[in-house]
């Protein structure tokens, strides 16, 4: 159950600072942070939850990179689902705090509430097929850092850096493409308050980081065997 706990706090962190960044801070006039304030923004919450919780459940905060994990022999599979459960909890919850803090701004509009979307919802316009790719590319990638940085043969002490560092580029690459997702959990936290097309188009966001997830996990078994 600490896990469970422990996976909440980690998630609802992430999307409260990411997404709470992008929503607050991004286009304040004059002052906003932007792109890359948003990028850095999502690795800075992985990063400090990384230290935080990471020896509690390993801070995975993720769907995708618990069955990333999974895949890579890494995570029991009897865990995976109240893991996942834990994170769209927490993710929601981050999300419907997110929701209280910017609708007490006078003429609040919800507009798309840091959603992740594609066509005429994703910020560059970007079609399904880019969105797909993208999506699959960035979380397969996610997934060798994570692999990678926390292996056993991997200096110890320094995995938070690398991943939330991977973080931010991938969303520096991807935001205008999908407004960055590769995690269900965040784009599931989004679209429940934005309703309509957010959820419509949701599913691509689960598919997506979850094939990239797999593929990358089966791929750095063979690279790197648990057991080496």
């Amino acid at each position: 159950m600490k896990k469970l706990v422990a996976e909440f706090i980690g998630t609802f962190w992430l999307v409260l600072g990411g997404c709470g960044s992008a929503v607050l801070a991004a286009g304040f006039p004059e002052l906003g942070i932007g792109f890359v304030g948003v990028s850095i923004a999502f690795g800075l919450t992985v990063l400090t939850m990384a230290y935080a919780i990471g020896h509690i459940s390993g801070c995975h905060l993720n769907p995708a990179v618990t069955i990333g994990l999974w895949a890579g022999g890494r995570f029991e599979a009897k865990d995976v689902l109240p893991y996942i459960i834990a994170q769209v909890l927490g993710g929601i919850a981050g999300a419907g705090i997110l929701y209280l803090i910017a609708s007490g701004k006078p003429g609040f509009e919800l507009g798309g509430f840091a959603a992740n979307g594609f066509g005429m919802h994703s910020p560059g316009g970007y079609s399904m097929e880019s969105a797909l790719i993208t999506e699959v590319v960035m979380t397969f990638l996610f997934l060798i850092i994570i692999l990678g940085a926390t292996h056993k043969n991997a200096s110890s002490g320094f995995a938070g850096i690398a991943i939330g560092l991977g973080l931010t580029l991938i969303h520096l690459i991807s935001i205008p493409v999908t407004n960055t997702s590769v995690n269900p959990a965040r784009s599931t936290s989004q679209a429940v308050f934005v309703q309509g097309w957010a959820l419509e188009q949701l599913w691509l966001f689960w598919l997506a980081p979850i094939a990239g997830a797999i593929i990358a996990g089966f791929l750095y078994r063979y690279l790197a065997p648990v057991k080496d």
